[in-house]
């Protein structure tokens, strides 16, 4: 027999229902840093777990052997094929019980979970432990999803399957945002695994295909903050629209400082010497849509030569963040390196996020459902410190049924 475990839901859709804490962290694995990230999560008694992709990092292990390395394809040139070593995913399972058996969590898919097999067949080990509301959200894919936590409305994007105009993932993220009434849920927050604002080398301009597709639909319906991974660092941008500072844009959130084995990103693309060639940073899915800007400081270049005015903070530490959601107006988000777990009221980036949707024409934001305009701003500060509760049983269900039998 499995164990018992007791865990809260997430409350029901409303305006004056909000999770107490909400917890974001990407490109875990399973290393002393993860060990430490999710200590110090743990500490901060998270209501809810938004994981953004890059569970496990099994493919960064060999599948005789189980030797785990930082770089793959430079440790095993030779290696046909990049192998996986599928005893990290029942680890990692176990390495994360006693969070998950008693906070939901709710997933997205990284480029690390793709793990291709023979006769095309990906995604098989993610797909397998985590059950997401895709059919219940109108999906007919468990790669894209949506679900309420009270007054906050959470979609989740896949990067590694069809985001262009003309496919079902824009179709069914037009009719999600459609039906989203701004009344019962006024917060609206997208999760995707890699970043469409980044200015780390690492990865920089990867994702800019995705975000020609679909950030002016994002922007139309006043979607207030943006969550990714992929970047193993932390950065957090100034109110942004088509690397314009707007202040309808959405605020974007990198949170990719899990502390997996491929270790901290540091170089940026606007450090001399650093910039990517226009070669580099390909997507494993999708195409490539590089550009040099247009407008601004940077115009006609490929890189900025300094941080870019949409960057608003950027650091190389390993942490989490927190999403506390007052209420229909307010939210404080708080980024905790891990180094200051042991730290009292040391944040190492925190702002108070203000929705002001009066200060968004309708020609900026669509208007919603119930007629209200979308919009946010901040107020930055250095020191201030349910609809889809089906899916949080199915998924402990799955987690400790697969622990139970190893």
């Amino acid at each position: 027999m499995s164990e018992e475990h007791v865990f809260e839901t997430l409350p029901l859709p409303g305006q004056n229902s909000y999770p107490g804490r909400i917890a974001v962290v990407g490109d875990l694995g399973l290393t002393r840093n993860s060990s430490t990230t999710i200590d110090h999560l743990t500490e901060n008694d998270p209501s809810l777990i938004l994981m953004v992709g890059d569970l496990t990092y099994a493919n960064q292990y060999l599948t005789t052997g189980g030797k785990g390395v930082s770089c793959f394809s430079c440790a095993f040139p030779d290696a046909p094929i990049r192998e996986t070593y599928q005893p990290r995913w029942d680890g990692w399972g176990r390495f994360m019980k006693p969070l998950i058996s008693r906070v939901p969590m709710m997933v997205i898919e990284g480029n690390h979970e793709i793990e291709p097999q023979v006769a095309g067949i990906t995604f098989k080990s993610y797909l397998t432990r985590f059950a997401v509301p895709a059919e219940e959200s109108g999906s007919n894919s468990n790669f894209y999803h949506s679900f309420d936590a009270g007054g906050v409305h959470f979609v989740m994007l896949g990067a590694y399957v069809d985001y262009n105009s003309t496919g079902a993932q824009y179709g069914w993220l037009k009719e999600d945002l459609r039906k989203v009434d701004r009344t019962v849920t006024p917060w609206l927050v997208a999760a995707w695994h890699p970043p469409w604002y980044n200015s780390y080398s690492s990865h920089y301009q990867e994702f800019e295909c995705m975000r020609q597709e679909m950030e002016e639909l994002l922007y139309q319906y006043g979607v207030d903050i943006v969550f990714s991974g992929h970047v193993h660092a932390y950065e957090r941008m100034n109110k942004v629209y088509n690397y314009t500072l707007d202040k309808c844009g959405p605020i974007y959130i990198t949170v990719g400082d899990g502390g997996n084995i491929e270790k901290v990103d540091v170089e940026h693309a606007d450090d001399p010497g650093k910039c990517p060639s226009e070669g580099d940073n390909k997507p494993e899915i999708g195409g490539v849509c590089h550009l040099n800007f247009s407008s601004g400081p940077a115009k006609g270049k490929f890189c900025w030569d300094s941080q870019p005015e949409w960057s608003a903070f950027r650091e190389s530490s390993f942490g989490h963040g927190i999403l506390e959601v007052l209420n229909s107006t307010y939210a404080l988000w708080t980024w905790h390196r891990n180094q200051d777990i042991y730290k009292e009221d040391s944040p190492g980036d925190q702002i108070y996020i203000v929705r002001q949707p009066e200060l968004c024409s309708p020609s900026t934001s669509l208007k919603g459902n119930n007629g209200t305009e979308q919009g946010t701003q901040v107020k930055e500060s250095a020191a201030v410190s349910a609809k889809w509760s089906w899916v949080m049983p199915l998924f402990f269900i799955v987690m400790i049924a697969i622990c139970s039998e190893l």
